[in-house]
Parts: C-alpha cells; sequence; structure tokens
C-alpha cells in the first residue's frame, strides 16, 4: 500500500481533533464574553454590583474582574466559610455539588475562562515544551492540598473578631485573580497604585510563572494549582455526563493516548480525575470507540 494512502485516516483524524479545538476554543471565548460582559466596568474601574453578582459561575472566574457578572464559587465559599451565620456558603456547596455531579470537569474544558488563556498560551512555538517530568504525579496532588488547607482550613479556623475568614486562596496563591482582577483595577484607579505593596508583587510573580509555564506545560494552573478543579474531579467517574469507552470496538491503537494534553489514558479510564473532557481522543480515535453523553 502507498505510505501516503496509509497514514491519510490518521491526518484525517488529527484535522478533526483540530477543528474540534477550534470550536472549542470559540465557545470558552464567547463563554468568557457572556459571563463577563459588563464592560462599563472597564470604563468606570468599578466592579459590577447588582443581583446577579450573588450566582455563582462555574468556573474560576474572579468576582473582582470589572466585566464579571457573577461570583466564583472559590471566592464565594471562602468568604462565608468561617461564618455560620450565612445560608450561602450552604447555597456554594450545594452549586459545587450540583455542577460536578452534572458534568465533572467538563467545566475545565469548556467553560473556565483561566482554561481559555492556557489553551492559548500553550499554542505558542517555544523552545522546549514539556509532556511530562518526573515528579508530574505527584504534583498533580497538590491541588487538594491547596484546596483543603487555602480554601477550606485556613478560612475556617483562623478568623477575625466578628468570626470571618479571609479568603486565603485568593490573596496568597489565586493567579486568576490577578490576571482579571488586580492588573485592570489598578490600572483604572489611581488611587489603588498608591496601595500596593508584597502581596501584589507576590501574586504578580506567580501569575508571571503560570503564564510562562504554561506556554511549555499544557495547563500547569489546572494540573497543579486550581482547588476548583479539584472538586470537580472527584466528580468525573460518577457524573451524569460522561466519556463510555466501547472496550469490543477498541483496537488498543493508542492514537487517544497520543492526543490527550491532560497526559492519561482514555483507554485505561476514559473518566479519570484529570480528563477535563476537551473530546480530542474522542476525535482521534480511528473506530469511534469513545463517545460521550448522559449516564445510563
Amino acid at each position: 500500500m502507498d505510505k501516503s494512502k496509509k497514514n491519510m485516516p490518521w491526518k484525517a483524524k488529527k484535522n478533526k481533533v483540530e477543528s474540534q479545538e477550534g470550536r472549542r476554543h470559540l465557545f470558552q471565548g464567547a463563554w468568557f464574553l457572556f459571563t463577563n460582559s459588563y464592560f462599563q466596568g472597564f470604563k468606570t474601574g468599578k466592579i459590577y454590583s447588582g443581583d446577579l453578582k450573588k450566582f455563582c459561575l462555574p468556573g474560576m472566574n474572579c468576582y473582582s474582574c470589572p466585566g464579571a457578572k457573577g461570583a466564583c464559587p472559590i471566592g464565594a465559599l471562602q468568604a462565608v466559610l468561617g461564618n455560620g451565620k450565612y445560608k450561602f456558603s450552604y447555597y456554594v456547596l450545594g452549586f459545587l455539588l450540583f455542577i460536578g455531579g452534572l458534568v465533572g470537569r467538563f467545566v475545565c474544558g469548556w467553560l473556565c475562562p483561566f482554561g481559555l488563556v492556557q489553551d492559548l498560551l500553550h499554542k505558542i512555538p517555544f523552545y522546549k515544551k514539556i509532556d511530562s517530568f518526573k515528579l508530574d504525579k505527584y504534583l498533580r496532588k497538590l491541588k487538594y492540598v491547596i484546596l483543603l488547607v487555602f480554601v477550606i482550613l485556613l478560612p475556617l479556623f483562623l478568623v477575625d473578631i466578628l468570626g470571618q475568614g479571609s479568603p486565603y486562596f485568593c490573596k496568597l496563591i489565586c493567579p486568576v485573580g490577578m490576571l482579571e482582577g488586580g492588573i485592570p483595577l489598578v490600572a483604572l484607579n489611581q488611587t489603588m497604585r498608591g496601595a500596593i505593596g508584597f502581596l501584589y508583587y507576590w501574586k504578580g510573580l506567580i501569575l508571571i510563572t503560570t503564564l510562562v509555564l504554561a506556554m511549555m506545560i499544557y495547563r500547569p494552573f489546572c494540573k497543579y494549582i486550581c482547588p476548583l478543579g479539584a472538586v470537580y474531579s472527584v466528580f468525573n467517574p460518577i457524573s451524569v455526563f460522561r466519556y463510555r469507552l466501547d472496550k469490543d470496538k477498541c483496537i488498543q491503537c493508542g492514537r487517544c493516548k497520543k492526543v490527550c494534553q491532560m497526559n492519561i489514558d482514555p483507554v485505561e479510564n476514559c473518566n479519570h480525575l484529570e480528563c477535563i473532557r476537551c473530546g480530542r481522543c474522542q476525535k482521534a480515535c480511528p473506530v469511534e470507540a469513545i463517545g460521550y453523553g448522559i449516564k445510563n
């Protein structure tokens, strides 16, 4: 058989994968514009404070972004976790359980603005792309530690005289808040520039490091840091929307594993904790052994 003809099916599948990526990025971009449509905020330097801000958005979208119409569930959870008088914390927990149980980490792949930022940065040519490294599987557990310590324990137990905890993850770590909230607000408000201190520069360093790493490593924030991804990941195996592998169709060609940028093997577990449900594996499969839909 002519070699070029032999390779044609794989080339066609690669084109389908890239086409899928294009559609996903367009959807991510549209969702970002929809959820950050308070354009007046970018003119005035003031954040939206209407009734919609009482509701959480599924992904990591900073409350302090001038254009944000909704709240970040991680920020909202920290803000009220240490005070039992607020019923809002129960709403946030219920929201996370509902979204996680419904779609799992589909949110990470399709609805998270910072996921889109990392996706686009990784497309930038870099002298060396790192698919995996020695400590990768251990560092992926770091996001669960961050969730437990900075999102839950510290706001719950380190409280002020009013019984309220601080949003320690937002304050000390979150590069999303720096990119979407910190930088725009300081740029738009001259009075805020005089209040810049160590924490601002510290979080700026974390942001720059994350953005540079995103050019080398696919989604480093999602893999190693994001506490929201940690929450949604535990629902991947049991969520209503999930992937399915038809073992009778599977020919063990390894193409799904080859195109997975989260470095998992869908044949072993197509609902792995690290799967962001981007659809690359499904489009790459030459025999359509991978499907998705509502759980039977």
